[in-house]
């Protein structure tokens, strides 16, 4: 498989390897790939699991309870007929199902009906705490992958998505500005020119973007973050420069930006090895992780090697 250079990550305290069974078992094409254990760390020992979703990779950790998803980073799902040979009526049948299996011990944060910009459409929190947003889309539109990050600026954030996305296509070198669709007046009194729908791609990942006027009690955290793989020393340095603006934040290759999304800036080397390496190497390289900020490969590859 190419290697996907942005990829989601949850984090849960006991259930990642369960909730990504889970998630495989409920979308097309999907599956477990890997499960790496991580012994000793702060968190006591962790699973690292990947997995693919409908052709989307994604990664997972079991890391204590310190954090949970959050809405504010939920995934939407494009229920396009054209991968259904066409059918509405398979494409429909198809959002029914996945929705009446996320739903179950889930909450509807909208619940799955018609609304003006879809005729089926529905927002879910699963059990994990998870957020996906299931859309049935039209098939005349520009196509966009199952799967895509979305992003939601509430609280002090609201009014700042435009600006985030431009800040993102700056930073990442192969961008691209989809559309974007502003509330129309009146809806935001408080917050005039407000993004209502947004999307971009950054590399390989489209994303979405909105923001949100209504009361939240959530926020960006490291519940759900932002993997960008790495080819080398030159590209992470690039990114984690360009990207971190909480220094106190830094840890392990983690870094927060300036809107608080939470991002890790990591060599896909390292991932190489953790799922190939035998567990006295995975332990070497966790131990060598811990004490970083910002990741430096040649010591992590050192370690691998047991030198």
């Amino acid at each position: 498989m190419v290697m996907q250079k942005i990829v989601p990550h949850l984090w849960f305290d006991k259930e990642a390897a369960e909730a990504a069974e889970f998630y495989a078992s409920v979308f097309p094409e999907s599956r477990v790939t890997s499960i790496t254990r991580m012994e000793d760390t702060p968190s006591g020992d962790c699973d690292m699991v990947l997995f693919e979703l409908w052709g989307q990779k994604f990664m997972a950790i079991s890391a204590g309870p310190i954090f949970k998803p959050n809405p504010s980073i939920s995934f939407m799902v494009n229920f396009d007929p054209l991968l259904f040979g066409g059918s509405q009526e398979s494409a429909r049948a198809k959002i029914d199902e996945v929705w009446n299996k996320l739903i179950n011990g889930g909450s509807a944060l909208m619940p799955i009906d018609e609304y003006p910009f879809s005729k089926r459409y529905g927002w879910v929190q699963d059990k994990y705490g998870v957020s996906w947003q299931l859309i049935l889309t039209n098939p005349e539109g520009e196509p966009r992958p199952p799967i895509i990050n979305s992003l939601m600026f509430v609280g002090d954030r609201c009014g700042k998505a435009e600006e985030a996305i431009n800040f993102y296509c700056s930073v990442f070198k192969n961008a691209k500005l989809g559309s974007l669709h502003r509330y129309p007046e009146g809806m935001t009194p408080d917050k005039p020119g407000t993004v209502m729908f947004a999307d971009f791609k950054l590399e390989d990942s489209w994303f979405t973007a909105m923001d949100s006027a209504h009361e939240h009690k959530f926020s960006f955290d490291e519940g759900v973050s932002i993997v960008v793989n790495c080819e080398d020393q030159q590209e992470l340095d690039y990114f984690s420069q360009k990207l971190s603006a909480v220094p106190e934040a830094e840890q392990c290759g983690w870094i927060k930006d300036k809107f608080g999304v939470s991002w890790q800036i990591s060599p896909i080397i390292v991932e190489e090895m953790m799922v190939n390496g035998t567990q006295e190497q995975v332990n070497r390289i966790t131990q060598a992780l811990l004490p970083m900020k910002r990741l430096e490969i040649a010591p992590l590859v050192k370690a691998f090697e047991g030198k």
